[in-house]
Formats: C-alpha cells, structure tokens, sequence
C-alpha cells in the first residue's frame, strides 16, 4: 500500500492533483487507513501511471474520464470480444481518432509558424549580414 505522497512522487502528479481527480471522479475514492489516511493499491497507481500518459498526449480531463470509466484495460485480454468489449474499445478509438486530429492540425499550424518565423529570421540576417542593405529591407518589408 501507497500513501498519496509515495503516489505522487511514482507518477509525477502532486498530492493536490490526485485529490483533485478524486473529487471529479477521475480517480475512485482510495481506502483509508484507521487513522484516515488515504492508501492506494498497485492498480491504484496502475492507473494513475495511465492517467499520466493520457494526459501527457493532451487530453482533456473529460475525453481521459470518458476514455476510462470502463475501467477495462485489454492489454492481456485473451477471451472473444463481447459486446461490452468492443463498445468500450470503439469509444476509445473515437476519443484517440478526435484528439490525433486534432494534434495533426495543431502541428500543421506549428509548422506554418516555424515556416514564418525562419523566412523572418533569414530577413534579418541578411540585413545584419550585409547581404541585403536597409534601403533594400525597407523596400522589401513595404
């Protein structure tokens, strides 16, 4: 068993953000000890782990909640496929597909901005290099 500061420190999240996800239902109340203290189980910081990668991807708080309230991971599953089964990995595949779409477009506009922000600065360079003089730059930049 884990104390929420020995949680914190395995996963990266403060002790403030692990009970911050309990309170909105992120994370399952832990067990607590006699004295109140909360304890976490292996699959407890399992899962924390987990939420950590979800979140490192840029997900937000609902899509991660929504991704896990299944509460199934299918990394070891080697029964058939039930119903329950495929709706949870369909809706997972739908909030991944979104979010890569998303990602994929923000990238887009970094690139565009990176293209931008080089042109700007072989501009300037040729200014401070001499290889465009200032009357030149000015005319240029009208």
């Amino acid at each position: 068993m884990y104390t929420i500061r020995q949680v914190a420190e395995l996963t990266g999240f403060s002790p403030d953000t692990l009970r911050y996800y309990e309170k909105i239902g992120l994370l399952k109340s832990p067990q607590r000890s006699s004295g109140g203290v909360r304890t976490y189980s292996d699959d407890d910081v399992h899962l924390v782990t987990s939420l950590n990668c979800l979140k490192k991807t840029g997900l937000s708080l609902e899509d991660i909640k929504e991704f896990i309230q299944e509460g199934q991971c299918f990394e070891n599953h080697s029964s058939i496929w039930d119903l329950n089964d495929i709706e949870t990995l369909s809706g997972r595949s739908k909030i991944l597909s979104e979010h890569l779409n998303s990602l994929e477009k923000q990238r887009r506009e970094l690139d565009n901005i990176i293209k931008q922000t080089k042109v700007k600065l072989d501009y300037y360079n040729d200014i401070l290099n001499g290889t465009i003089k200032l009357e030149e730059a000015k005319e240029i930049s009208k």
